[in-house]
């Protein structure tokens, strides 16, 4: 006779006192010490959650403490049949542990996850994934975070422990749009590894993809600028731009400057005036200067 399939624990170490109370207290003054922010994050609920880049074990003291100082309840993936042992597996679970059965597959996982969220719509929750999947050198991400997200209808949550700000929580709420679902993960998945090149890691050069420094200094009219061409899917002319800013004139010689800083690029059309679109550097920046993007 089978075993029945382990669900996701309700109540978690995140729900205690000791977090609550004096672990929260503790990463309070810690935080302060340190000289380390909590980022909060705008959205409301569950979110498959990435944190990016994994460099090293404080990656997730971190990370734990912002969740802690937020209110936040973590959970994350492990084998099942590590949480069926007698006592590691009850630890485990205390801890936030999402039994996987690889038996069921992805769609088990996908079920078990939408079963939990249904149970607690109101509670932000983030279940989290590091793509990299280890803290050594890697040259590609694990991209079961995307089709989880897909099959569960959730946003994903862009999270980072940046040791060059000092910062640790959720930058963006990368919801996926109806192109996402018809076949435009490469393009999804560059964009948001785009954002995290300007992330750095405790150890640079562990990370993937690599660091390539903080992002370029941006005014406000140059950001809104980035964000009109994203909200005309990508591509603009200069009136077109021009229009969504519901600006009198936008000189060529910004739109030039854009290009320089690498965010913009210009693609010619020989019909017409040349058209602008975001670079994916740009398309990285632009998760960084918001919240969220429509």
């Amino acid at each position: 006779m089978s075993k029945k399939a382990l669900e996701i624990r309700d109540t978690t170490i995140f729900d205690g006192f000791i977090v609550k109370y004096i672990m929260k207290f503790c990463f309070k003054i810690w935080f302060k010490l340190a000289g380390w922010k909590a980022i909060k994050s705008d959205h409301e609920g569950a979110g498959i959650t990435i944190a990016a880049p994994h460099t090293s074990n404080w990656d997730i003291v971190y990370a734990m403490g912002a969740a802690i100082l937020l209110d936040i309840k973590i959970y994350f993936s492990i084998k099942e049949s590590w949480c069926r042992r007698p006592i590691i597996g009850r630890l485990m679970m205390w801890m936030g542990a999402i039994p996987i059965n690889r038996e069921s597959g992805p769609q088990g996982q996908i079920d078990k996850i939408k079963r939990f969220v249904d149970k607690h719509k109101k509670r932000q929750i983030f279940f989290l994934f590091t793509p990299e999947g280890t803290r050594g050198k890697v040259n590609k991400w694990k991209t079961g975070f995307y089709h989880l997200a897909q099959g569960c209808e959730l946003p994903i949550f862009l999270a980072k422990v940046d040791f060059r700000t000092k910062e640790s929580g959720v930058f963006h709420t990368y919801h996926l749009t109806d192109n996402s679902l018809a076949g435009n993960k490469e393009e999804d998945i560059r964009s948001i590894q785009e954002s995290y090149k300007k992330i750095r890691g405790k150890f640079p050069a562990l990370q993937f993809p690599e660091y390539t420094g903080p992002m370029p200094e941006l005014s406000e009219l140059e950001a809104r600028i980035l964000k009109a061409i994203y909200s005309a899917k990508g591509v603009a002319t200069r009136l077109e731009i021009t229009a969504k800013l519901k600006a009198q004139k936008l000189s060529i010689a910004m739109l030039d400057f854009l290009i320089e800083k690498g965010v913009l690029e210009k693609v010619n059309d020989n019909n017409s005036e040349p058209n602008y679109r975001l670079t994916f550097a740009g398309k990285g920046c632009l998760l960084h200067l918001y919240p969220a993007l429509n």
